[in-house]
């Protein structure tokens, strides 16, 4: 049975995949599973869609999560022999101490217990030290009644001139002492994730530049409750030299935590102790560990950031595709006039010209001839505008012709059009074109298949989310292209049109596979199954199973080659119809049979029942694609701000969603915000459980700000 297999891929347990299982809340066998199958060179999109009895059906949120926390405990182990290594060429590793590093399971935790031996530039208790103060030191922290100035006269040597200056060295290295102290960075750390208060001040004499900023020329909060785009927009500021940051508790608190783990009597070499407590806090715990809770709430608010570009990312990448039809697509414009292009069912290059309808040339009637010359010359049965410069006037021109009901006529998003147009992969698509037709053809894509196209710009580039650029890039492209890599093996892809940047993305192929794939293609033809994948060069065993299912043959002698059925489960597909005596495609066509099949007799060694349950729900639509239908879209007869008036109801579409809010594209050039708050009668506590990435909605005006160029929008209406 599968429980078999299962039982046999298990590694023996980890401690630190219990502590991902306890982290994410999920099963310990389940990490243990998945984490195997990631080391087996499984991709995220299998594991969750072919591999549930494996992992206990964990979906591809739960997969990732654990990947990227595998990943860090990883680094980590690897850190940690790193420090083992390094105390024990210092000759000052003993058992105890190992223990504690090799169970350290926390990346401050570990850093504080390797503090006191990581090799230092000079300090000041390093000199201290080689005036032979130590020893005055370590009798300060006994806390003797003594008078400590009698005790310092003693180190009167050695370059020291007298007592003060004895207890001054004494209280350096205290200090260097107290920051080297694993429990009292521990306490104060805790402090400072629970009591810190991020507080930004305006930078003298730079009011005027700095208005964007003007929220925060005096502004505190505690940090636990700032949410994350608050927190970068003063990061931004900081580092555009507008604000000034300080992230800490209140000064005495930290203080007094710290002495109340060292000083225990009240003696004349504990007011010495006092005054090195406060020392080690402000010269050395303070800038340390408000450097850590700094680069914490920047990794925080950069992970919810990107969980914000994530989600629009994936909604943008799933908006529903207008299909296989004929486009004419036009790239607005108006001194420079509107790039046109017919496209055919598959998006390939027909015609392209350029027509001036708009100022200054104005005309009108060559623009209209060619384009009703067009839409009959190459059956055109769509048209798609970009939305950016012209794009609402050339909207208006072209709906003034009539061209008739069954033309459909859609404003585009043009975000990263011109990324594209001068990409590598634009000059390669097409080098005898310049950078204008490429961006139309681009826009035309976008319509017939938002997905296809989309997985060729930088998702960066794409306009959505919010502070991508002040985030780690590096954590953001990964994540951005694991969404993208979701979306193309959701939805699937046709292997015998499928560009190269669209194969990349799909589970187990990579750039050079992806390209071996086309070459394959060229030389021999369209793939008529997918067995035949396995004559591709380079392509292994290992690639083949984790992408196969994943790609599609249209019109295949095997209807499952234009499924999601995984070849692996074919046999069992067959048993199906065998045990029914029927064929195949009764099986996909005649629902009263599927109805009969007990999913339980088709039970293997790789196949149970969630399984079983997927066969059948692709045998119900075979090949079906997950996105939703296209919807015309029509904006209200106002084009600029200047038209707009409080109280006004427009119909909208939403262009980005915030932590705050989300932003609406009401046709004038210029998207609205609808604040949190605005957005329905109760609490929201996330903007998605309201909106949707290019949800049609209708929206109030509530504030136009000309000269702050802002729009203020209510969906409350």
């Amino acid at each position: 049975m599968f429980v078999g297999l299962l039982l046999r891929i298990i590694m023996p347990q980890n401690e630190h995949h219990s502590i991902i299982a306890r982290e994410l809340g999920l099963p310990v066998k389940s990490v243990d599973a998945t984490i195997q199958l990631i080391n087996d060179a499984c991709t995220t999109p299998f594991i969750a869609r072919y591999r549930k009895e494996i992992t206990g059906a964990l979906d591809e949120v739960e997969i990732e999560n654990i990947r990227i926390k595998n990943s860090y405990f990883i680094e980590l182990i690897k850190r940690k022999k790193t420090i083992v290594d390094t105390i024990a060429e210092q000759g000052k590793l003993d058992k105890d101490l190992q223990n504690k590093i090799e169970s350290c399971w926390d990346t401050h935790v570990l850093e504080d217990l390797y503090l006191p031996y990581k090799p230092k530039r000079k300090t000041k208790a390093s000199m201290a030290r080689e005036k032979g103060l130590e020893p005055l030191a370590l009798w300060l922290f006994k806390e003797y009644p003594e008078d400590p100035f009698l005790q310092a006269e003693r180190y009167v040597k050695n370059g020291v001139k007298d007592a003060e200056e004895a207890l001054q060295g004494a209280r350096d290295i205290v200090a260097e002492m107290i920051n080297e102290n694993a429990e009292v960075r521990e306490r104060l750390r805790n402090l400072f994730q629970k009591r810190s208060v991020l507080q930004s001040k305006l930078v003298k004499a730079k009011e005027a530049e700095a208005q964007n900023y003007r929220d925060y020329f005096a502004f505190d909060e505690a940090l636990e409750r700032c949410p994350s785009h608050r927190v970068l927009a003063m990061f931004r500021g900081e580092e555009e030299g507008f604000l000034r940051l300080t992230i800490c508790p209140e000064e005495q608190d930290a203080i007094d935590r710290i002495a109340r783990v060292l000083i225990k009597r009240n003696t004349s070499s504990s007011k010495q102790l006092a005054i090195a407590v406060t020392d080690a806090y402000k010269r050395l715990l303070l800038p340390s560990l408000e450097n850590e809770i700094r680069s914490q709430a920047k990794s925080k608010a950069d992970e919810d950031a990107i969980l914000v570009f994530a989600e629009n990312l994936k909604q943008l990448l799933l908006s529903p595709p207008l299909g296989k039809m004929r486009v004419l697509a036009i790239d607005p414009g108006f001194r420079s006039g509107c790039k046109v292009v017919a496209l055919d069912e598959a998006g390939n290059l027909l015609a392209e010209s350029v027509i001036y309808p708009h100022e200054p040339q104005k005309e009108l009637d060559r623009a209209e001839v060619l384009i009703r010359k067009w839409v009959a010359q190459y059956q055109i049965a769509a048209i798609a505008i970009g939305n950016g410069t012209a794009g609402r006037e050339t909207e208006s021109f072209v709906r003034k012709l009539e061209l008739g009901s069954d033309i459909a006529i859609y404003l585009v998003n043009e975000n990263g059009a011109s990324v594209y147009s001068a990409s590598a992969i634009a000059r390669e698509e097409f080098p005898d074109y310049d950078v204008t037709v490429r961006g139309a053809v681009s826009i035309g894509r976008r319509l017939i298949d938002p997905l296809a196209e989309l997985v060729k710009i930088d998702a960066k580039a794409i306009g959505v989310g919010q502070y991508q650029h002040d985030v780690d890039q590096h954590k953001l492209k990964d994540r951005l292209e694991t969404v993208v890599q979701g979306c193309v093996n959701l939805v699937g892809v046709n292997i015998n049109t499928a560009s190269k940047s669209l194969l990349t993305y799909v589970s187990g192929l990579n750039a050079q596979t992806a390209q071996q794939i086309i070459n394959y293609r060229q030389q021999h033809g369209a793939f008529t199954s997918r067995i035949e994948l396995k004559k591709v060069p380079r392509l292994g065993p290992k690639a083949f199973e984790q992408c196969a299912a994943f790609l599609r043959i249209p019109g295949a002698k095997n209807v499952l080659d234009n499924s999601a059925v995984h070849p692996e489960s074919y046999g069992i597909v067959a048993n199906m119809a065998k045990k029914h005596q029927c064929t195949l495609e009764d099986l996909i066509t005649n629902e009263s049979i599927r109805k009969q099949i007990h999913v339980a007799d088709f039970i293997t060694e790789h196949a149970g029942l969630l399984t079983l349950n997927d066969i059948l729900k692709e045998l119900d639509k075979p090949g079906r694609d997950p996105r939703g239908p296209l919807v015309q879209f029509e904006f209200a007869d106002v084009k600029k701000p200047e038209d707009l008036y409080v109280g006004m109801v427009l119909p909208g579409i939403v262009t980005n969603i915030t932590r705050f809010g989300c932003f609406v594209d009401i046709g004038v050039k210029q998207d609205g915000m609808v604040h949190i708050s605005q957005m329905a009668d109760k609490y929201v506590a996330d903007p998605n459980m309201v909106v949707k990435l290019q949800q049609q909605v209708k929206v109030k005006v509530l504030e136009v700000d000309l000269q702050r160029k802002r729009i203020g929008l209510t969906l409350k209406i």
